[in-house]
């Protein structure tokens, strides 16, 4: 037997292994990734990566099964993909082009039916699901690249109180139903909204009722 052979084979069987220890412990991190992602980062990172929003990539993810890159070239479109098609929890479907996340809600453009869209607040609390495109859900997935953004720390309730004090007049999308109002003071965990016709702005004698209504019943705010 050759020396020369021997420690040749075994520096080849000790690379092989150390490779597949080191493939393991990329999957594993990998899967403890996917573990800690909410709906809300998901949400952000197709929002981020479709090139519309602050930090955006290339648009490029990597598909989990087949360890294929999207992108360019890949034959699956990114056009159109910033628009998240949402079902709220009322059964609704709506499509939204988000501009700003906060910690529980996003803020974006409401597609109307025909042509245009409107200002619109959507708490995540309200999505039932969201249906994605294949590229959309490879870029879900992507390691997000980190927030510095003041609005990221911002709940539900702060942004309300913001539309609360300009005496926004707006719509307010419930389990229930829809109400026209503006709002008129901001709790913890729920808002007092003086109820009148849409479009109109907020006069006592115009206003038919008040409504508190819990953040838990908000699916979506058209402005």
């Amino acid at each position: 037997m050759r020396w020369d052979d021997l420690f040749n084979d075994l520096e080849a069987q000790l690379e092989r292994e150390s490779t597949a220890d080191e493939t393991d412990l990329r999957a594993e991190e990998e899967r403890l990734r996917l573990a800690r992602l909410g709906l809300r980062d998901r949400l952000l990172s197709v929002h981020a990566s479709s090139g519309s929003g602050s930090g955006s990539g290339s648009g490029r993810g990597r598909d989990p099964d087949r360890g294929a890159v999207s992108g360019p070239g890949s034959g699956l479109s990114d056009r159109g993909d910033d628009v998240l098609r949402l079902t709220l929890r009322d059964g609704s479907l709506v499509a939204v082009t988000p501009s700003t996340f906060g910690r529980d809600w996003f803020t974006g453009d409401l597609q109307r039916e025909g042509s245009g869209t409107t200002p619109c607040v959507v708490p995540l609390a309200g999505i039932a699901s969201v249906a994605l495109t294949r590229a959309q859900v490879y870029r879900s997935l992507a390691p997000e690249e980190g927030e510095r953004s003041l609005s990221a720390r911002l709940g539900l309730g702060f942004l309300l109180r913001d539309l609360c004090r300009r005496r926004t007049p707006l719509a307010l999308q419930l389990v229930s139903g829809t109400v026209h109002g503006t709002i008129d003071r901001v709790g913890r965990d729920h808002c007092d909204l003086a109820v009148h016709d849409a479009g109109g702005i907020r006069r006592e004698s115009l206003v038919t009722e008040f409504r508190v209504v819990p953040f838990s019943e908000l699916l979506l705010v058209r402005l």
